[in-house]
């Protein structure tokens, strides 16, 4: 429990939960590139005799990579939250909603797992 009674304390858990989101953002974008680009190599490639192509290493790294993302905004969610229970009420500004991070967060996180199962899907 904080000993503050300084709503920087409660701004400063904000500041990095959405340093989380940012984070989570990054990697997801980042998997998609990568999962992209492998594809796009595949095209480039000339005919195997008309052979199903398959699922290169870059398709496996871009879903880790995308699926590292959603777990990273949902457990910044979690340890948000566990910090925010053990702030005193004069800690939070009144009128001030604790969770609008909180949403975006699991937002991005299932948007995430939705495009995971969107380039299964579509492979």
């Amino acid at each position: 429990m904080s000993d503050l009674n300084d709503p920087r304390v409660f701004f400063a858990a904000e500041r990095t939960l959405l340093a989380w989101n940012r984070t989570s953002l990054t990697l997801m974008a980042f998997g998609f590139v990568i999962e992209r680009f492998g594809l796009f190599m595949r095209l480039l490639l000339p005919d195997q005799g008309g052979h199903h192509i398959e699922r290169g290493i870059s398709f496996w790294v871009g879903i880790a990579f995308i699926i590292l993302g959603a777990y990273s905004a949902t457990i910044s969610t979690v340890q948000y939250r566990k910090i925010i229970k053990t702030l005193k009420p004069v800690e939070i500004p009144a009128g001030y909603s604790v969770n609008a991070g909180v949403i975006t967060n699991l937002i991005v996180a299932l948007l995430g797992i939705a495009l995971t199962v969107y380039l299964f899907i579509a492979q």
